[in-house]
């Protein structure tokens, strides 16, 4: 396989739009982290003469097996031992932009794809030097020389010398027009199970979280924010404080009132206290609740003056399904989906200190948008970007709730306001509970019809949820803008344009569009912004699309009459990698021969990835129990097995839990609820035994981190149906099998 350096570059450039330069080491924009007297063929290369490989991070870790996939692809290409590399976060720069999104984001999936091409490059380029390096030492043609890890070798004299002693040589030479990418057969490490980078170091606790920086003489900080989504503070009293002593500190900021101590519970008791001698502007959404939204949804689908925004359209659709037989479809069946929060393990945090001498910021945060947070820092704190240092730390979980950096902006201003003062900014699980920016609630309206063979002939599935990319675009465009672009005018084109976007959000529709094989179908949109803050969740639209598109499909193959496994394979044969996965989770679920065995099964496929589950589920105690989950993913080519497995595993629980447990609650405008008590999570004996299986493939890789999420909640809620003979279409399912009855 050949790659040209130019067509290299010119083909990534133009990947999402975006501007990559990864090879592109500019004396203006100099490479963070580089160490003097290292051989840095790239971004994320360095070799230093006593031997040392350094891996630039350019992606967050947060769980999901970034760090060993992303290093394992350099490593691959060089031939280099994984495990034998030193591998750090990097810092800010352009050349670490992620190509789908033209910024420097974990998100979407994206990682192991947009790293793919651009790794092996780097690392295949870096090896060809080496081994240039050697060719000119022992003054031989460098196509007769190999490499094994670590060390540049001749096979004819058996000479060898290690990367280390090659780095003054390779320093001098240019980067190849081509290079040959390994052929995987002949993967070392690629594609075998291979031990995790970040492993160690977090089962012996040397890993740095955002909650584990500690800065010297540090002071934490909490802030108390309005309960009210869009509210503000009236009026405030701290002269109830002035009895706690020690050496506190109030400052009012942009998000609400931030107090600042020598620790976590001085901190958090004055807040406490103060939280009683605060009043509340409730700002415009007082009064919205769960039931005012459901009821705005609804309304908005009930009028027929409206029309929605289409996502696709064929043009008979309309007329094909007025024309079916009344026996053969379904007319305006509504599924329903609530709010629901992230949790991450590790609550919102930020540490940061400002240096009043040279005026540089330096921020400390676990986020998975590294520049957007410096923007944001920017804006809060009006230090220009370039005096704006933001270190990434390994992340506690994030499910896309670290891609908004309310805490970074936070802990910007805290540190602003104490000069020379290091302060590390602590959410409380209540902070993050309350304060989150939650999976959309949607409400969706279908009508589906069979042809007379009873296979589908039309689809109609019609969506109301808000725009996520609506807030998110402003932190976004101020990003990409030019950091001598004033904040404020930067803020002004970013609502300008999400406003723009707004009615053009396509992204809602994600996973609703089966991958079946339909004559005539429509996916519309209508927009509703209710005030509440909402945005990326694990998976994204995907998570509400997939339960709503395969609880449908398995009315319609209940309406045929037919085996609802059967009826889905047999409108896949335009899917074949997803008929793929059908077809084996069934082997490995044993469909076929389930007996009184009450299953349900789903498909989606989601972020160039394809995934078939089945759920068992049985009566006991009068309550519907999850016993069994089976789960096949083609995933293309999987770099390391055992961490797609695990993401598939962690991606089943994380749905599970949205299927089961109860939504976020809005009364008044605010959450009603605080911790795990009243929002929880799935537990561990709640946890069913769960078989995974992949599709072996040599297809580009995809992502992972996502794609078991969207088809959970849909077979479960048809393995319920199977059990109880009720069809339940909104989320969070009834477990308890009285109420399902009734």
């Amino acid at each position: 396989m050949k790659i040209t350096r130019r067509g290299f570059l010119l083909g990534t450039a133009t990947i999402g739009g975006g501007l990559v330069l990864g090879f592109q080491l500019t004396p203006d924009a100099p490479i963070p982290n580089t160490i003097e007297g290292s051989f840095q063929p790239n971004a994320w290369l360095q070799i230093l003469p006593d031997g040392q490989v350094i891996f630039q991070l350019d992606k967050a870790e947060m769980g999901q097996g970034n760090m060993t996939g992303l290093a394992s692809i350099m490593a691959e290409e060089l031939d280099f031992t994984p495990t034998d590399m030193t591998v750090q976060f990097a810092g800010i720069h352009k050349a670490f932009r992620n190509t789908d999104f033209s910024m420097q984001l974990t998100g979407g999936s994206t990682s192991i794809k947009t790293g793919w091409p651009l790794l092996r490059h780097a690392g295949a380029a870096a090896r060809a030097m080496l081994i240039e390096a050697a060719a000119q030492t022992w003054q031989v043609n460098a196509n007769t020389l190999i490499t094994e890890p670590g060390k540049v070798v001749n096979p004819l004299t058996q000479q060898r010398l290690s990367y280390g002693d090659l780095v003054q040589t390779a320093k001098t030479l240019k980067a190849p027009n081509e290079v040959s990418l390994k052929d995987p057969q002949h993967y070392r490490w690629l594609g075998k199970q291979t031990k995790r980078l970040d492993i160690e170091a977090k089962v012996h606790t040397t890993a740095t979280f955002g909650v584990d920086v500690e800065l010297p003489s540090a002071k934490v900080a909490v802030v108390v924010r309005p309960p009210y989504f869009g509210g503000s503070t009236k009026n405030y009293d701290t002269s109830a404080l002035k009895s706690l002593g020690g050496n506190l500190s109030v400052h009012e900021i942009h998000s609400g009132i931030a107090i600042v101590a020598d620790t976590y519970w001085q901190a958090r008791k004055a807040a406490n206290i103060l939280k009683n001698h605060i009043e509340w502007d409730k700002g415009a959404i007082a009064g919205v609740s769960n039931d005012t939204i459901e009821a705005a949804q609804k309304a908005i689908l009930d009028d027929t003056e409206s029309t929605p925004f289409f996502a696709h359209q064929d043009d008979n659709t309309q007329q094909s399904f007025d024309s079916a037989k009344d026996a053969l479809k379904l007319s305006n069946i509504e599924y329903k989906v609530g709010y629901f929060h992230h949790s991450p393990m590790e609550p919102q945090n930020a540490s940061a200190v400002y240096n009043s001498s040279n005026g540089q910021l330096t921020i400390w945060a676990p986020s998975q948008a590294p520049d957007i947070a410096r923007e944001v820092a920017h804006h809060f704190t009006g230090i220009h970007q370039s005096n704006i240092d933001v270190k990434t730390t390994f992340l506690g979980g994030a499910f896309g709730r670290r891609g908004y950096v309310d805490f970074a902006g936070e802990v910007a201003a805290i540190a602003k306001a104490l000069p020379d003062q290091a302060v590390k900014l602590l959410w409380s699980r209540e902070d993050d509970m309350q304060h989150d920016y939650y999976r959309p609630n949607s409400t969706h309206r279908l009508s589906a019809s069979l042809d007379d063979k009873k296979q589908l002939k039309t689809w109609q599935h019609t969506v109301v949820s808000n725009s996520i990319l609506n807030g998110f675009g402003v932190d976004m465009t101020a990003t990409l803008l030019p950091s001598w672009v004033p904040t404020s005018i930067a803020r002004g084109i970013g609502k300008m344009g999400s406003e723009a976007l707004y009615d053009f959000d396509v992204s809602i529709a994600e996973g609703a569009n089966p991958e079946y094989d339909i004559a005539e179908r429509e996916i519309g949109i209508h927009f509703y912004d209710s005030g509440i803050p909402t945005g990326f969740w694990r998976s994204v639209a995907h998570s509400y699309n997939g339960f709503v598109k395969e609880g449908m499909v398995d009315e319609m193959a209940h309406l045929a009459q037919a085996d609802p496994s059967v009826f889905r394979a047999q409108h896949l044969k335009n899917s074949p990698r997803l008929a793929a996965c059908l077809e084996k989770v069934k082997r490995l679920a044993d469909w076929n021969n389930k007996g009184d065995r009450k299953l349900g099964v789903a498909c989606h496929a989601s972020f160039g990835a394809f995934v078939a589950q089945i759920v068992e589920v049985e009566a006991k105690d009068n309550m519907a129990h999850i016993s069994k989950v089976y789960c096949v993913a083609d995933v293309g080519f999987a770099l390391n097995p055992n961490v797609v497995e695990d993401q598939l595993v962690g991606g089943i629980v994380y749905g599970l839990t949205a299927a089961i447990k109860p939504h976020v609650k809005i009364e008044d405008g605010m959450v009603i609820g605080s911790n795990f008590h009243d929002m929880p999570v799935m537990r561990m004996n709640e946890c069913p035994d769960i078989m995974t299986a992949l599709i072996d493939s040599s297809e580009t890789p995809a992502g992972v981190g996502e794609i078991a999420v969207p088809p959970i909640g849909a077979a479960l809620g048809n393995a319920l149906f199977t059990l109880t003979q009720v069809r339940q279409r909104q989320m969070p399912f009834l477990m308890n099998l009285d109420e399902i009855s009734s």
